[in-house]
């Protein structure tokens, strides 16, 4: 899968208070660089705590649900969107239906 875009990960992980979440976002960067999924039924397969949202979007849990990350993929494309990436209680505050 190609992924846009790796510096909004970047830019999270270099904030002072969330360096703990590079390894994690990195290890999963790499991970879905090398894979091309379908469907939904296949991250699932692969990330078993993956919340599949609807309008193709996936809500992964980073650093043991301390983190939320939340993508948009095109199947076809095989391109992976980062729509958001913030703290449990961050993505508290949104709604996943208007990213």
């Amino acid at each position: 899968m190609r992924i846009v875009s790796k510096k909004t990960l970047r830019e999270f992980y270099e904030q002072s208070s969330y360096m703990d979440s590079k390894s994690a976002l990195d290890s999963w960067h790499y991970e879905v660089l090398k894979v091309e999924w379908d469907n939904p039924n296949e991250i699932k397969t692969q990330y078993k705590s993956a919340s599949i949202v609807g309008d193709n979007k996936v809500v992964f849990n980073i650093c043991g649900n301390k983190y939320r990350l939340i993508v948009k993929i095109n199947y076809m494309a095989k391109i992976v969107f980062i729509k958001f990436i913030g703290t449990h209680k961050q993505y508290d505050k949104i709604k996943v239906e208007d990213l």
